[in-house]
């Protein structure tokens, strides 16, 4: 995996990460309303107060972390929001999954959290590989507008 290339993502590249978070979209199943998503990915383009995006070679995948905060932590945790390469089997998703998370504990994350598709096992054993397990709670939302 050392000759795979992840870095971190600035204002410069939100044109090469909207078409990855289109096909993301696309492949699980999710509306993609690029000015929506323009405008959230802004903030984290631009500094590290509300998260970090993440890129894989040229424009081969991406992954969007974000903080949170929580008694049950100790303070900060992160969310993997999205992860996503064009290629899989080839080692990127891999390498883009351990670059997040070293990159979170080093911002002061004591956890990273993420959600999946109930129906999706194939993911699910991908993350367990990397030492994610299920837990008991059940993730709930309401729209707040």
């Amino acid at each position: 995996m050392a000759d795979i290339r992840v870095y971190r993502a600035g204002p410069a590249d939100l044109a090469a990460i909207l078409p990855l978070v289109r096909e993301f979209c696309a492949a699980d199943g999710h509306e993609y309303d690029e000015p929506r998503v323009s405008r959230a990915l802004g903030p984290l383009l631009d500094g590290d107060a509300h998260g970090q995006v993440w890129l894989v070679g040229a424009a081969a995948g991406y992954a969007v972390v974000t903080w949170g905060w929580s008694l049950e932590s100790g303070g900060r945790e992160a969310l993997l929001d999205e992860i996503y390469v064009r290629e899989r089997g080839h080692g990127a998703g891999a390498a883009l999954l351990e670059r997040v998370l070293a990159a979170a504990a080093q911002a002061g994350a004591a956890v990273m959290f993420l959600e999946t598709e109930a129906h999706n096992d194939r993911v699910r054993g991908f993350y367990a590989r990397h030492g994610f397990t299920a837990d008991d709670s059940v993730w709930m939302s309401r729209a707040l507008d």
